[in-house]
């Protein structure tokens, strides 16, 4: 649910126009010379493979060792994150 969220948010934040400043990479790329939506990651001018490994790679590691329930730690129904972060 909360990835949905994330993204369906980052969706709507882009297509308004409000991009992140500076470079993605250090070939001097910045973050509005990407499309929008689905072409950013499909197509011509998307974002390069590794970047977008780089991408699911952290957010796996997140859900893996950060977002995660534990025990005795206030947690009042599954997905309440109260463990500090």
């Amino acid at each position: 649910g909360r990835i949905c969220q994330l993204a369906s948010l980052g969706n709507i934040i882009t297509r308004a126009g409000v991009h992140l400043g500076g470079n993605i990479d250090y070939s001097g790329d910045s973050f509005d010379s990407y499309p929008n939506g689905l072409a950013a990651l499909f197509g011509p001018d998307s974002v390069p493979d590794r970047g977008t490994v780089q991408i699911f790679c952290f957010i796996g590691l997140l859900e893996l060792f950060v977002m995660k329930d534990i025990a005795g730690t206030g947690n009042e129904f599954v997905g309440d994150f109260r463990n500090g972060y």
